[in-house]
């Protein structure tokens, strides 16, 4: 797809990977190529300017070339807190984008329709929010939010209490927009080592 002008990409890579053992799974090899260059490849031509949601030392991410975004928010509060970071850094740097594409940095064969998909969702449907499913299970990471959502977002991190990203988009006025499965999944994530393994075959079918 040609990238839309009026959005804004963020790649979420701010979690803390417990489950694989800590550190930068986005920096993690498959194939000859970091899970983070995979996730830039695809993400990079569905928007206008791409940024990645990180936490520490910004140099590690120097080769990707793009801005480092830090949750405003401390304690590792989790997506929410990345998303509120890039439509914080829309609001004051790109004021004229009115929406924020959100990408995982662990699931690296995402769509390369999803932004004109969910794009055309919430236009057509006059949502603020749109969100990727597969096989009826909904990718909350992988969605499409309106710059009006900031606030709503920001006064829910300062409550303290963060519910998880699905339970928080239910409460919002959604569209969901259901992608195919055939040969793989697109929304395959990478959790534990064993599924860097699994993931190698796929790798060959991703178009």
């Amino acid at each position: 797809m040609s990238n839309s002008p009026s959005v804004v990409g963020i790649i979420l890579a701010g979690g803390l990977a417990k489950r694989m053992g800590g550190g930068d799974k986005c920096l993690l090899p498959l194939a000859g190529k970091t899970l983070l260059q995979r996730t830039v490849e695809r993400a990079q031509p569905q928007v206008a300017s791409l940024l990645l949601n990180a936490n520490g030392n910004s140099l590690r991410f120097a080769r990707t070339r793009l801005p480092v975004i830090p949750d405003i928010y401390p304690g590792n509060l989790g997506p929410l807190a990345g998303v509120h970071a890039g439509l914080s850094w829309m609001q004051s740097t790109n004021p004229d984008a009115e929406w924020l594409a959100s990408f995982a940095s662990d699931t690296p064969f995402f769509p390369s329709d999803l932004v004109a998909r969910l794009l055309d969702a919430v236009t057509t449907q006059h949502a603020q929010l749109a969100v990727a499913t597969s096989k009826n299970r909904a990718h909350p990471i992988f969605a499409l939010w309106h710059a009006s959502l900031l606030s709503k977002i920001e006064q829910q991190l300062q409550t303290g209490d963060i519910p998880r990203m699905q339970d928080w988009i239910k409460q919002q006025k959604l569209v969901e927009v259901e992608f195919s499965v055939e040969e793989y999944d697109p929304f395959f994530n990478i959790n534990v080592p064993q599924d860097l393994y699994a993931a190698e075959p796929l790798v060959a079918l991703v178009k």
